[in-house]
């Protein structure tokens, strides 16, 4: 593949495991962080044409994998009951307070200097110390 920031490049592999073999392709594509090519693999067939916007579509399914992680290692209580409900009620309340957090950091960001950039300026964690201490109720 030529270093052209434009040059797309499928080539097809097959991939034996104790099941039986099967079919896959190199995506090889411009990256997106500055000089550079990126692969990727995949099942699907993927042509020339349509491997950027395969890869694309693939980085924004990593931003909601990141921000799901989030909310589960940083906002989700723990519990060990069995009951769909209380298991639903702790998982919307974390992802109400993942999204008070989001929020926050980015009307903290316009207030400060205005630049979106991907660092929070209010970690998780911070977050949820100043939403507790708000619930709970003074001596």
């Amino acid at each position: 593949m030529a270093h052209d920031n434009h040059e797309v490049a499928v080539e097809s592999a097959v991939v034996d495991v104790e099941s039986g073999s099967h079919p896959m392709r190199f995506l090889y594509v411009p990256s997106t962080k500055g000089d550079g090519t990126a692969v990727f693999a995949t099942n699907l067939r993927v042509g020339p044409d349509e491997a950027e916007t395969f890869c694309r579509r693939y980085s924004r399914r990593w931003q909601i994998e990141n921000e799901y992680k989030s909310i589960k290692h940083d906002f989700l209580a723990k519990t060990s009951s069995k009951d769909y409900r209380v298991r639903l009620f702790y998982f919307v309340f974390a992802v109400l307070l993942y999204n008070i957090w989001r929020l926050t950091d980015f009307l903290l960001k316009a207030s400060v200097d205005g630049e979106m950039d991907y660092a929070p300026v209010l970690t998780a964690g911070e977050c949820v110390e100043r939403v507790c201490a708000g619930l709970v109720p003074a001596d």
